[in-house]
């Protein structure tokens, strides 16, 4: 039978998955929500370009 807890002290991660998750996590990565507010405030700029001549 398998002992879940010795085997768990025997664990160690791949390097390669910590190097993975830091680079997600220190990442600012923009999402939906940033780029739609971006997007939004170049069309007010346009708009506002475009009122002004």
């Amino acid at each position: 039978m398998i002992d879940f807890d010795e085997e768990i002290k025997k664990f160690q991660p791949i390097l390669e998955v910590e190097d993975a998750e830091d680079a997600i996590y220190n990442k600012d990565i923009p999402d939906i929500t940033d780029v739609l507010g971006k997007i939004m405030a170049e069309a007010s700029d346009s708009n506002s370009n475009k009122k002004n001549k």
